[in-house]
């Protein structure tokens, strides 16, 4: 897999921590250079360059919106600019504030289809060149085990993640021969921020009895980079939440 990725440039939406810092250090790890786009905290998402760098890759830090086509344009053209064509792209930026159907409002609605969603589609049509153009690339999308079975997010969130399966699908169909690979990861919870902010997830509700840790979330997304025969799949990580 090394030789496979050795030199190619990974961009990761929302990799300054969780999940996507995790999958930015494999992809580093696996010989990839890599870009992390972040919208808020600075010091993270340049912490976790440092540890990229300390692996013997380039890294960016490109901060900017995901759910804005302006910023996305300006962002993607900052890493093409920064560290070469983009051949690997993970979209893993999300949000999940937590509203119930009696609490949901139109904004909340809004917003997290606009970023988990709207997202993933303006940053893979902007990426969308460089891997066309180079008869390669990997598309690596993060879904949820709420897409599966609504989850106690809202249904915001799990419109939002099903929505990607279906976007996953879609690409994987019409890229597929031209080179391009597209899957989605749809994880259960794991220990992050937002599963620290869920109290009612117990990890003994789990089969496995714990959450997962999102090096085993990029131990599959290093998995889909990898193979060049793997698309169109949806790959449930979730410790036995969802049986599918």
């Amino acid at each position: 897999m090394q030789t496979e990725l050795a030199g190619k440039v990974a961009l990761v939406t929302g990799g300054s921590r969780g999940i996507g810092k995790a999958i930015a250090l494999a992809l580093a790890e696996a010989g990839a250079d890599v870009a992390l786009n972040y919208q808020n905290n600075d010091r993270m998402a340049e912490e976790v360059c440092g540890e990229i760098r300390n692996r013997g890759r380039r890294a960016l830090a490109v901060k900017g919106d995901v759910a804005v086509a302006a910023e996305v344009t300006r962002m993607v053209e900052e890493v093409r600019q920064g560290l070469g064509p983009i051949g690997i792209l993970v979209n893993n930026a999300g949000i999940g504030h937590i509203a119930s159907i009696d609490t949901i409002s139109e904004q909340e609605w809004d917003a997290t289809l606009a970023v988990n969603l709207k997202g993933a589609f303006l940053v893979t049509q902007a990426v969308l060149p460089d891997l066309r153009r180079a008869r390669w690339g990997r598309i690596i999308n993060i879904s949820s085990v709420a897409a599966q079975m609504g989850g106690v997010v809202g249904p915001h969130y799990a419109a939002s993640k099903a929505g990607i399966i279906g976007l996953t699908h879609y690409y994987a169909a019409y890229l597929a021969k031209e080179g391009i690979t597209v899957n989605a990861i749809a994880p259960g919870p794991i220990a992050t921020d937002m599963s620290a902010a869920l109290p009612q997830l117990k990890p003994e509700s789990l089969p496995v009895g714990r959450f997962g840790t999102p090096e085993e979330i990029a131990a599959v997304a290093l998995l889909l980079a990898g193979n060049g025969f793997l698309t169109g799949q949806t790959v449930n990580v979730n410790g036995g939440r969802y049986l599918g």
